[in-house]
């Protein structure tokens, strides 16, 4: 082969035209997405996490409030260490203590003792000031006795038939005697619970008399001044045994129970003279 026509043949060849290696430099395939879903777990693990911090500290916070109200509730009534107080607080904890006011707080107990009158109590207050230097929006508390725990407290009232109380709803029932030339004459007494000037009152409202029911003014003309010993309305008074700032304001006969109402003044956090016991005439 002639050299002039191989090295003419090489000349010819063309060259690479620079232009193709940009098209094929642009046609490389793109980088992948990202993906989205980390960050979504990552956000929903710092929620996931806040939100069990946040249960942390107002189980936390609750459980100190409710410690701290059922010591005092201790104190304040000299009741044993161990006596079982339940404590409820409406709504959440924590914002309630930002604002520095519990909205709705109850605290019940049974065989609570103030003096002769004991029972089951229930306190419901609104409005309480956790730093105790305010008066509570209102309160008002129930005591509910049983039959032994109202004889208990009817024995107070002098020549009363205590131990023969019992309970038929709506009323007080008590059997006693009238002595008539030596012999005694059974009488049963009907009585109808109520409230005066925050006292007890137990108002006869039908006697019995050998099976038959009679009324008051039918015993009085039978027997004259001496049916005045059953004849007559019998009072209770109760404030000796609570603190001043606490009122009865109601009573009732329910089933087996007599459940008394009583108000208490907001300003008894605050007010020593409210805290203490009141007095009877």
């Amino acid at each position: 082969m002639d050299r002039h026509h191989v090295s003419d043949a090489q000349q010819t060849q063309p060259l690479p035209d620079p232009r193709a290696q940009w098209v094929l430099s642009a046609s490389d395939e793109p980088r992948p997405r990202r993906r989205a879903w980390p960050w979504l777990v990552g956000l929903l693990l710092v929620v996931a996490l806040a939100v069990g911090a946040w249960f942390v500290g107002e189980w936390i916070a609750r459980d100190i409030v409710t410690k701290t109200i059922r010591q005092g509730a201790i104190t304040q009534l000299s009741l044993p260490a161990d006596q079982q107080i339940d404590v409820d607080i409406e709504g959440a904890v924590l914002p309630q203590l930002i604002a520095g006011t519990l909205d709705d707080v109850t605290v019940a107990s049974d065989d609570v003792t103030f003096g002769a009158l004991s029972g089951d109590v229930v306190v419901r207050a609104q409005g309480v000031p956790v730093r105790g230097d305010a008066a509570a929006r209102s309160a008002a508390a129930t005591i509910q006795l049983d039959t032994p725990e109202l004889q208990t407290l009817l024995e107070q009232i002098p020549d009363f038939p205590a131990a023969t109380v019992g309970l038929v709803e709506p009323n007080v029932t008590a059997s006693t005697e009238l002595q008539l030339f030596g012999a005694g004459i059974p009488i049963g007494i009907t009585l109808t619970p109520g409230v005066a000037d925050g006292d007890i009152t137990l108002s006869p409202v039908s006697l019995k008399l050998a099976g038959a029911e009679l009324t008051a003014s039918d015993l009085t003309e039978r027997f004259g001044d001496l049916a005045g010993v059953v004849v007559r309305d019998y009072d209770v008074c109760i404030r000796e045994y609570v603190p001043a700032g606490v009122t009865l304001t109601g009573i009732r006969v329910s089933g087996d129970r007599v459940i008394a109402d009583l108000d208490i003044d907001g300003a008894i956090i605050t007010d020593p003279a409210l805290q203490a016991n009141g007095t009877c005439a």
